[in-house]
């Protein structure tokens, strides 16, 4: 043929396709409206889990009367806090270094650095007053500025405490100031995406709130978050206060705003050593951040704690009847006064019932969200009072800052660039190593179905018995030559409707297929796509959207620009349903187990047949799962795109999407591999193994 006729008809063919494919709407879902448009289906099913589990941690709380029962409580939530951010490690030295030494009006300031883990170490400023020691020592962790310590409003503070009498320590948090964990190899002016904010040094390159979740993505498959090593940074810091000759040991405080508010709130609940603390702009009702901003960046989020009760007032709680200030801002517009207000109530009762009410308090600026100046006040005066047994009225005045280079304590500027210095990933990858040899030992003395017991305690994954048959019905018919495809709803005990495509030969001669494409299942139901090309062999396939795929997914959410596109756009539903105990690998592997059930038994009068199993992308490990947990279902199993091993996700920094496909403490057990074993070694096909940074968002700029 000739080519410009052959590019001709090919033109027209490409024409005719698009226009077919545009008159057909391959949508199954009416179109949201309200409240629902806005969150989408999967977010709201969860919220109203969330609310259950809030109602029924209430009456718990409601039902403790006597200073005993509060003590069990208390003791109860510790041990489950500390159980679910994977407990902490043995102290190792510190091995601190005094860098270098400044002097202000009223203190003076070292720049010293020392060891949370071998080699990892923790770059902090302290401020000291000119007075004759020993002094209280207060410890200030950073909330989210880009410049850790160095920010002008923790430096405020701490010169505050020190101007009155109170050592003051602040250091930078992993992912912030000195001490960011994922760096680039070119020099960046601005944070990813952004012309507007330059970061501290030129090869960082994400927010602070990204960097806290990708440590999160790495930790959580060993059974841990971002959280056990915030906490673990500031405990060691408690230790190095406490080393010092010159600080007290018994007067120990700790206060921190927005980000250093949860870590205060963390330190002040599982830090018997922390005598005074005044968490800031953090302190709210758990329901208020879930039904305004969504849950917030990965150390802020707690595997099963809302399940089991543990709610941001908890943190107060646990350490009741020790004093507590709680500061907030009438203009907050992400940890909400009201529900401020109805943790402080909480609160009060509790230590009232403990007997000493007088030692929590609530301090309201009316102002936005940050550590401002009546803020800074308020817990400077609140140290003094329970620190040095003085009632002053503290004002701060005039108080010039120090350069972010005068308070460096690393000879780069970042620490990781330092000679010897280990990342949060390596530490997790050799804690990995670890897990693997004991994985190894495991499974070779285990039988198939013990080990499908385990995968199943630890995942969670419902017996597809057990699981109820799901609703639905049928919206539309679309009819293509040869074939017909109907519109269809599958709507499972948990409420979110699952939108499919039941392709249907005229002829069916072949195999039964569900058709799971992680980028929604329109992508291959095309004309001369490929799911036509299993028509063309007589093969019915049902292709179908999951949780958090296709039409279920969230579209636009604009409240997590922060994660620079490398959470995927289901982060907040990911994060609720961790909060809730679950995993979103669980949902659609039950998604996927109920719906395979549904196209095994549809239309058929005799016994329902085994399904043939197609995964592409995101849904290729909920399906493994499936595969693996019930292979009695399953006739083959076809995955691709799928990323070979949670190991690489342990030990990449920077990873893209990966966060939806964990699962808490999974490492512990199997990993992906191991599955393939139960679903069946000779059925499962795997193909075009995808990368754990494929497609990053640095690409897509």
């Amino acid at each position: 043929m000739n080519p410009l006729l052959k590019m001709i008809v090919l033109s027209f063919v490409v024409s005719l396709t698009t226009r077919v494919t545009a008159e057909e709407d391959l949508n199954v879902l009416p179109p949201a409206t309200g409240k629902m448009a806005e969150v989408g289906h999967v977010y709201h099913a969860l919220q109203q889990q969330s609310y259950a589990a809030s109602a029924k941690r209430q009456a718990e709380y409601e039902a403790l009367k006597t200073s005993e029962q509060c003590e069990a409580y208390q003791e109860r939530m510790k041990e489950f806090f500390r159980t679910q951010i994977g407990d902490f490690p043995e102290r190792t030295p510190l091995n601190p270094r005094i860098i270098g030494r400044l002097k202000g009006k009223g203190f003076r300031v070292e720049n010293v650095i020392y060891e949370s883990w071998p080699g990892h170490h923790v770059t902090a400023n302290l401020y000291l007053p000119t007075t004759k020691p020993p002094y209280p020592g207060v410890l200030i962790p950073c909330g989210h500025s880009h410049d850790g310590k160095a920010d002008d409003r923790y430096q405020r503070v701490c010169m505050l405490l020190a101007q009155n009498g109170m050592a003051a320590m602040c250091y930078d948090p992993i992912g912030q100031g000195e001490r960011y964990q994922v760096l680039s190899k070119e020099p960046n002016e601005f944070f990813r995406g952004t012309k507007r904010y330059r970061p501290p040094h030129p090869q960082v390159q994400f927010y602070c709130t990204a960097e806290h979740t990708l440590m999160s993505v790495s930790s959580i498959p060993l059974g841990s978050n971002a959280a056990r090593y915030r906490i673990w940074d500031g405990m060691r810091s408690i230790d190095y206060l406490v080393s010092r000759p010159d600080i007290d040991p018994k007067q120990i405080g700790c206060a921190g705003n927005s980000g250093g508010g949860t870590l205060t709130s963390y330190l002040m609940a599982l830090d018997d050593r922390v005598k005074c603390a005044a968490p800031g702009c953090y302190s709210t009702m758990y329901r208020s951040l879930i039904d305004f901003n969504g849950p917030q960046d990965g150390e802020q989020i707690i595997f099963g704690q809302l399940a089991y009760g543990l709610d941001i007032p908890n943190y107060t709680l646990m350490r009741a009847p020790k004093p507590t200030l709680i500061c907030a801002a009438t203009h907050d517009s992400t940890f909400k006064i009201e529900g401020t207000w109805e943790l402080f109530r909480e609160s009060k009762r509790f230590y009232t019932r403990m007997g000493y009410a007088e030692r929590v308090d609530l301090i309201e600026a009316d102002a936005p969200h940050g550590f401002g100046l009546k803020l800074r006040e308020g817990t400077a005066r609140w140290m003094s009072r329970w620190l040095l047994n003085k009632e002053n009225a503290i004002f701060e005045g005039e108080l010039p800052v120090f350069t972010y280079q005068e308070l460096q304590c690393s000879q780069s500027g970042q620490i990781l660039l330092d000679a010897g210095e280990r990342s949060l990933f390596e530490i997790n990858q050799g804690l990995n190593q670890e897990l693997v040899e004991e994985r190894i030992k495991q499974w070779a003395n285990m039988d198939l179905n013990t080990a499908r017991k385990k995968v199943r305690d630890i995942t969670k994954i419902t017996k597809l018995n057990d699981l109820h048959r799901p609703e639905f019905k049928e919206v539309g018919t679309i009819k293509r030559e040869g074939y017909h495809i109907k519109k269809m709803i599958l709507t499972p005990e948990h409420g979110v409707p699952l939108p499919a495509l039941l392709f249907h030969p005229d002829d069916v001669s072949g195999e039964i297929v569900l058709y799971l494409n992680g980028a929604g299942k329109q992508v291959d139901a095309a004309p001369g796509g490929k799911i036509e090309q299993r028509m063309k062999q007589g093969d019915v396939v049902m292709a179908l959207d999951v949780r958090c795929i296709g039409e279920t997914s969230r579209k636009n959410n604009r409240r997590i620009n922060w994660a620079h596109g490398l959470l995927g756009p289901n982060y907040h539903e990911f994060a609720l349903a961790f909060l809730l105990g679950d995993s979103m690998v669980k949902l659609r592997a039950e998604d996927i187990l109920v719906s395979a059930r549904f196209l095994s038994e549809y239309q058929s009068k005799a016994k329902p047949r085994k399904i043939e199993l197609t995964a592409i992308g995101e849904t290729a490990i909920p399906a493994l799962h499936a595969a693996a947990l019930e292979p009695e279902q399953f006739s083959q199993v076809s995955l691709s795109r799928m990323v070979p091993s949670w190991g690489e996700v342990v030990k990449t920094p920077e990873t893209h999407n990966q966060l939806i496909n964990t699962v808490h403490g999974a490492l512990k057990v199997y990993d992906l591999p191991d599955l393939i074993k139960l679903a069946g070694a000779s059925k499962v096909k795997v193909s075009h193994p995808a990368s754990v940074t494929e497609n990053l968002a640095a690409k897509d700029q």
